[in-house]
């Protein structure tokens, strides 16, 4: 078992399930999209370039995707907190996930990644 499959496989229910559901939404969203395990997270790059991430808040108990370029753009669902760079979206893991939200966000933070690497 690779390590990043090991990470997911250890999490209790439901963050594991909702950690795996996110996983799924995020690598359909490019080809170029891949998910290694980079300082104990799940990262997902864009050739190389990590541009999201999954984790889990501790204050809030709730799974989230973190943005590394959400400084970048605006989204109703993203929360700053004490970031300078990166913006979240927390998962209330009782409720379905907003999809929709989801790609859109994911696919903004793809643009900013690829018009870095593609330069």
């Amino acid at each position: 078992m690779k390590e990043i499959d090991n990470f997911y496989m250890q999490q209790n229910e439901p963050v594991k399930s909702c950690l795996l559901a996110l996983r799924e939404i995020i690598l359909k969203q490019d080809k170029n999209i891949s998910n290694q395990l980079k300082y104990g997270m799940p990262f997902f790059c864009y050739k190389q370039k990590m541009f999201c991430y999954l984790w889990f808040h501790k204050k809030y108990k709730q799974s989230y995707l973190g943005i590394v370029d959400g400084k970048y753009f605006d989204y109703p669902e993203l929360i700053v907190e004490k970031r300078s760079k990166m913006k979240i979206m927390l998962f209330d893991m009782n409720k379905d996930l907003p999809v929709k939200s989801i790609e859109k966000i994911v696919q903004l933070a793809l643009k900013i990644c690829k018009e870095k690497v593609d330069k």
